[in-house]
């Protein structure tokens, strides 16, 4: 009898722990259920489920050990250990959350880069497409969107192509039999062709068997960094053939046997017909977010030139009439339309990407 009621006692002591652990484990599997029903044809919320189903378990967790059969002294120390180690993840969590955050700031305040800028930061080159104030989003030339966490951006040297303009240069090697000042001027006029202002040649090595050149020239239409290098080599190329100079290693007349008159050049291709198909510049495909982002962050800057005259105006610090304040009215009324529609844009083909 002492032993069927001591097994009684034993047994209501836990059937609150029995009941918490019933009801917690039917809560989770029917919350689970019912939320992948609700949102499995919207990938986008499947962050939130996860969230929400990390707090409900953390709190059921918490029921259970609220519902032990235990003292209230050892209830409390398993609830601060738990407290304790909670904070302990956090604080080692959000020491990379915080650092990103203030790398955000940082790249804010300095304006360092844009969107729209092309920006080299480690192995990664592109144009930035988006700045948050924890991450990155670069779009490569292959028009891949790459995340960068800001911590990364300012631990790593950010190298970023300037408005105003960039050099764009090309090497090749030619051997000791061609001039040095032949080449220059076949080189300069190569890059003159391709569009580069205050062309350069260098010597850049004296090998065994050949000279190492470098042309280079300043490109100010930035927006076509990845085709001005393709045209500059095209341009060496086509002055080189034409100059009758090979581009061929010397060590090559020694593997095979050449006549004289022989000349590795292509031969000229004929005239293309009028209806044959343009070729597509690369900056055209590669960047379409960035061009978007850049028109946004030149409207921006646009309004806010405007808004900072017509501050003056009324302030009287700038002289003016009537008539220019309405222009600056209607002309800031108009950027603002422009730039809310650019916006839209910008995060509607992020979106598709």
């Amino acid at each position: 009898m002492d032993m069927l009621s001591s097994w009684i006692s034993e047994t209501v002591r836990f059937l609150p722990l029995l009941a918490t652990l019933a009801l917690v484990t039917a809560s989770l599997a029917f919350l689970n259920r019912y939320f992948r029903r609700r949102w499995k044809d919207n990938p986008d919320l499947q962050f939130r489920f996860q969230l929400i189903m990390l707090a409900l378990t953390l709190a059921g967790g918490l029921a259970v050990i609220i519902a032990l059969p235990i003292n209230d002294v050892l209830r409390g120390q398993l609830l601060s250990l738990i407290g304790i180690l909670l904070s302990a993840a956090i604080a080692l969590s959000s020491t990379t959350f915080i650092g990103n955050i203030l790398a955000g700031i940082m790249l804010k305040v300095v304006r360092s880069a844009r969107p729209g800028d092309f920006i080299t930061v480690g192995e990664l080159t592109g144009r930035v497409t988006e700045m948050d104030l924890l991450h990155t989003q670069v779009q490569t030339e292959f028009r891949d969107l790459v995340t960068v966490p800001n911590l990364f951006m300012v631990t790593q040297p950010l190298h970023v192509v300037r408005s105003s303009g960039t050099i764009i240069h090309a090497e090749l090697s030619l051997g000791y039999d061609v001039h040095h000042e032949q080449v220059r001027d076949v080189l300069l006029a190569a890059a003159s062709r391709a569009g580069l202002k205050d062309a350069f040649v260098q010597i850049r090595k004296l090998g065994d068997f050949s000279i190492n050149y470098r042309v280079a020239g300043l490109l100010e239409d930035v927006q076509s960094l990845i085709s001005a290098g393709s045209d500059l080599r095209r341009a060496v190329l086509d002055a080189l053939h034409a100059a009758d100079i090979e581009i061929v290693s010397p060590n090559f007349m020694n593997t095979r046997a050449l006549t004289e008159q022989q000349r590795f050049m292509p031969q000229p291709p004929g005239r293309r017909p009028s209806g044959g198909k343009i070729e597509t510049r690369a900056e055209q495909v590669a960047f379409d977010v960035a061009e978007e982002a850049a028109s946004v962050e030149e409207l921006r800057k646009a309004l806010e030139l405007v808004e900072k005259e017509l501050a003056e105006l009324k302030r009287g610090e700038k002289p003016g009439d009537p008539a220019a304040k309405g222009r600056l009215e209607a002309r800031k009324e108009r950027l603002a339309a422009e730039l809310e529609a650019a916006e839209a844009r910008h995060a509607s083909g992020e979106h598709k990407t």
